[in-house]
């Protein structure tokens, strides 16, 4: 009765774990509950969220090759929803730098219905990663491929935004190289006005940040810069001219149509946005609970990301993600729960709303700024700078592996490869550390004399081994063994400190035993755990003369004692 009571407690424990897991933050908040100080608090940090998110929303959308409303319907509708389901007390979501690459090539090889699949495919992987509780898996990726991408992301985006900058209208392809060769061709056809208008606006975008941080440096450089235009009659593109204006309402909910051959060929392109929208979103979720003190649950964050996707693909968006600079402008502006985050949404909508004629006047080349700053601040200079300077040579190679890949090729070949790259030079390093010594065990027995007899007639030598045993280190001990000289009546190795020792690892071992037995020997495998000496027995099977003993102690005593074998 008591075993039935501890396991429905456990069951019951398990459940409640897993219930939790899943528990939207915003839940927890009202749970604890929520007080009109919060609500005044959340409200002016959704407001000053939002106005940050305006003019980059849209300046995102616009270097994505779509138009800018969709990045803002992403922006309310991800954003809300993030916020509302999300894991994390003060993540803001939508749309993100970050993606400008991904988006852009996307339409470039699929169209924009393309795009908006590909969001919900990805939205619905994101789903089934949460729910299968993988989030954890998203921490394997190195820290140094994290700043490869970025920082070939944020080349990538610069390079976009140059077209914006000197006012060409050109046409730009995916390929990195292809742009340049564009870029190049049509720089004698730049128009002053619009370069100084790029320039005013990069100095009102870094000088208000610099001397007046209280004031919205982006908004404000749009707003300035758009009245230059519009009053002084300047040659720059705007938002009106280029698309139409914005609209002032959503449009319905809709789905492309799509057949088999369509997914298949669509799949690659929303699982790179799935691992992308991912890693995004738990790392600036990892860097809000470092400036918040509180911890975020990982795989309901992942869910709530997964369902952000999916309605913004429903309504024309584009991906979505945490936001690492939006997050910690929430915080720094006193956001303290999701409500700011939702609060964030709505001042966007009424923005949308009520602004949308006014935001027809912005000039591109403004936005092209803004993007330009943002490119600069993701890149990570100075990270860059101390990974090539202080990490090892294959955290080097994995960073300008991945930075050259992401720039010139594919963000998911290049993720790919960097952590290709840094797992092959961390099995490396493990197996380097592995150690294995010869060693003359101090047993304290009546028989020591004949234990000294037995080693001086070679019936036995002992190895000591130090950490796991897997493939990239058993060459290093199979070869220790071979160079061992005459052949002993037994090798016995010393599994004290192996922790772990795996499927390879185990059949070199069986293969060496039984090469020994050839020659009369055995292989003794002494002082493994419980747990360890049952699993390589079960690795091993009938290996032939393989042989296990439970201390270091035991294996010599037999050997010493008893002519015969020790038993399996």
């Amino acid at each position: 009765m008591s075993e039935r009571t501890a396991d429905s407690e456990r069951h019951s424990l398990n459940r409640q774990r897993m219930i939790e897991q899943f528990t939207p933050k915003l839940v927890s908040v009202f749970r604890e509950g929520y007080r009109w100080d919060d609500l005044r608090a959340d409200t002016l940090a959704g407001l000053t969220v939002a106005i940050v998110a305006l003019p980059l929303a849209m300046a995102i959308g616009i270097a994505s090759g779509t138009t800018p409303d969709r990045a803002l319907i992403t922006a309310i509708i991800a954003g809300g929803l993030i916020s509302a389901l999300g894991g994390s007390r003060v993540q803001i979501g939508g749309p993100t730098a970050a993606f400008i690459v991904v988006v852009f090539n996307v339409i470039q090889t699929h169209g924009i219905d393309g795009l908006v699949l590909a969001t919900f495919i990805a939205g619905l992987m994101l789903i089934l990663v949460g729910f299968l509780r993988l989030a954890v898996l998203i921490k394997y990726i190195p820290y140094p491929v994290i700043i490869g991408v970025t920082a070939g992301i944020a080349v990538s985006i610069f390079v976009s935004q140059i077209r914006e900058l000197l006012g060409v209208n050109v046409k730009l392809p995916g390929e990195f190289l292809g742009k340049m060769e564009i870029l190049w061709a049509a720089l004698p056809h730049a128009r002053p006005q619009t370069v100084l208008v790029a320039i005013l606006s990069l100095a009102l975008v870094l000088g208000i940040k610099r001397f007046l941080p209280r004031v919205p440096n982006m908004l404000a450089a749009v707003v300035i810069g758009a009245l230059a235009v519009s009053l002084l009659g300047l040659d720059a593109d705007t938002v009106g001219t280029r698309f139409g204006g914005i609209p002032a309402s959503f449009p319905p909910i809709s789905l492309p149509q799509f057949d088999l051959a369509r997914l298949i060929a669509i799949l690659p392109s929303a699982g790179t946005i799935a691992l992308l929208a991912g890693m995004e979103s738990l790392l600036s979720a990892v860097i809000a609970d470092g400036l918040t003190g509180r911890r975020h649950r990982s795989n309901c964050e992942l869910v709530a990301q997964g369902v952000a996707n999916c309605a913004s693909a429903l309504f024309g968006g584009i991906c979505a993600t945490g936001a690492i600079a939006r997050t910690a402008t929430n915080i720094r502006a006193g956001g303290r729960t999701p409500i700011a985050g939702i609060m964030h949404a709505v001042f966007l909508l009424l923005f949308m709303l009520v602004a949308a004629p006014l935001l027809s006047f912005i000039p591109l080349a403004t936005l092209g700024a803004i993007l330009t700053v943002v490119a600069w601040n993701i890149a990570e200079v100075h990270a860059i700078g101390d990974i090539l300077r202080h990490a090892p040579y294959g955290d080097r190679l994995a960073l300008l592996a991945t930075f050259l890949l992401a720039v010139f090729a594919d963000i998911t070949l290049a993720i790919e490869t960097g952590i290709v790259i840094s797992a092959f030079f961390f099995m490396h390093r493990m197996a380097e550390t592995v150690g294995v010594d010869r060693d003359v065990p101090d047993i304290q027995s009546q028989e020591q004399m004949m234990f000294d007899a037995a080693l001086a007639r070679n019936d036995y030598v002992v190895f000591r081994i130090r950490g796991p045993l897997f493939f990239g280190a058993v060459s290093k001990v199979i070869q220790t063994l071979e160079t061992t000289g005459a052949s002993p009546r037994a090798y016995v190795l010393d599994f004290t400190e192996v922790p772990f020792v795996d499927a390879t690892a185990m059949s070199a071992l069986a293969g060496f035993a039984a090469k020994a037995g050839q020659s009369g020997s055995r292989l003794i495998i002494a002082g493994a755990s419980v747990g360890l000496r049952a699993r390589l027995a079960e690795m091993s099977g009938k290996a032939e003369g393989l042989v296990y003993a439970a201390t270091v102690a035991e294996a010599v005593a037999g050997l010493a004692l008893n002519p015969t074998p020790l038993s399996p």
